[in-house]
């Protein structure tokens, strides 16, 4: 169920390791990765202190390194960087954190302000005392940046193609405009009694009931992402996730234009993926549109809900992210978004990784949190082990996962400490 990054990826990955396989995709959408995959930043890093975190988004980083350079399949695929811009305080505070992301081996480098300013022609760096504007927000001086190098942005429309493609390729089939409402729960064995399945009986995922038909599977998975409560809460089973809406605004302008290109981060000259403090407002570069995006998470205040069809709303744009990044870069002044849409993160509230979970015939893949397209290979791989009852999947490179580690009952990940 569901024919986004995740979905596909699953999909590819089971047939991959067992070409016999009978695999069937059913989307509600009229075309693969409508969803939140298409409403996503795109964007993927290896920045982390968690092994869990930099196992999942390496590798899977590297397999779309190897699709496009290798395969010779464009994935858009660019290399811009991360670029978290620091106050003394936020950098006094990750100095000891930044170091032992180092001994990982993940290539990071350290700006200082002087470094900054030159490159960033027209930023705003420092931040005046008797800005009054800037005391009311809490806006103070950046002093320090920290680039993320192995970090960048992805087309997710490419990717959907490249799964899509290679799974139809190996015999599988996609049912678009098709909507699951329901999953079926038979008893094992069937007796036909009134009201099966009753409690002494053994209860099992059968399949699910769409708006065409009524499809039986040996197994059934889920790859739903914000839908997922929305089809295992009636059957009393705890996808683990709440969702929130997350909305992206792109601008474009001269002065956009000029920032947008800023060389000096990275072989492509453009400005990297970059973080601006105090509330972590991301902006993206999109050499395509010749644009920047913006967009930031705000979790106090904003109500767990899930939408059909979510929109951004332009007071958001106006009244949180505006008054940040214009302070920064005045290269934002006056200037409206012209072209804003939203998604949902499908967040585990816990540790922000996803779950990968059997229960009676089900598997339950969930809980991505924002990194979905950052971690959709690994993921993938790990949910097809789950799928062939493996105790390890094998990520790309080879290195090895056990499946166990992000389900329920054994989950064993590490507290993710690099969150600024």
């Amino acid at each position: 169920m569901g024919a986004g990054v995740i979905g596909l990826s699953c999909a590819y990955h089971i047939l991959s390791q067992e070409p016999s396989a009978r695999v069937l995709v059913v989307e509600k959408a009229l075309s693969a990765g409508q969803g939140d995959t298409a409403k996503s930043a795109a964007a993927f890093r290896n920045v982390f202190t968690s092994e869990v975190n930099r196992l999942l988004a390496d590798t899977s980083v590297d397999f779309y390194s190897h699709i496009q350079n290798d395969l010779n399949f464009p994935l858009n695929q660019e290399f811009v960087g991360y670029l978290w811009l620091l106050t003394s305080e936020m950098f006094e505070h990750v100095s000891p954190i930044i170091e032992r992301i180092r001994k990982s081996g993940v290539a990071l480098k350290i700006w200082e302000k002087e470094e900054l300013t030159k490159i960033l022609q027209g930023a705003r760096l420092d931040v005046s005392h008797q800005d009054e504007e800037a005391k009311m927000m809490k806006l103070e001086t950046i002093t320090h940046a920290l680039q993320g190098i192995k970090c960048g942005t992805i087309g997710p429309e490419k990717l959907v193609e490249f799964f899509e493609g290679e799974i139809k390729k190996m015999g599988a089939e996609i049912h678009y405009g098709e909507r699951v409402n329901s999953i079926i729960v038979e008893p094992t064995p069937k007796l036909n009694l009134a009201r099966e399945p009753l409690v002494w009986q053994r209860a099992m995922i059968a399949g699910v009931k769409t708006s065409r038909d009524e499809i039986r599977a040996e197994c059934t998975i889920t790859a739903a992402g914000g839908w997922t409560p929305i089809l295992l809460d009636p059957l009393g089973i705890d996808s683990h996730i709440r969702t929130k809406k997350r909305q992206v605004f792109t601008l474009r302008g001269p002065k956009v234009s000029a920032l947008l290109h800023t060389k000096g981060f990275n072989e492509l000259g453009v400005l990297p993926l970059t973080l601006v403090p105090p509330c972590g407002i991301f902006m993206k570069p999109s050499r395509a549109d010749n644009s920047i995006w913006t967009g930031v998470s705000d979790y106090i205040g904003r109500a767990f809900t899930f939408e059909e069809d979510p929109a951004a709303e332009d007071d958001f744009y106006t009244y949180n992210i505006y008054p940040v990044i214009s302070h920064y870069f005045p290269h934002f002044v006056d200037v409206r978004p012209f072209n804003k849409w939203a998604g949902h993160y499908d967040i585990n509230t816990v540790d922000a990784n996803p779950y990968i979970f059997e229960h009676t015939g089900l598997i339950v893949v969930v809980g991505a949190s924002g990194s979905g397209i950052m971690k959709a290979d690994a993921i993938g791989r790990i949910a097809a082990a789950a799928h062939a009852k493996k105790d390890i999947a094998t990520l790309y490179g080879g290195k090895h996962f056990k499946v166990s580690r992000l389900g329920v009952e054994t989950r064993n990940v590490e507290p993710e400490e690099f969150v600024i």
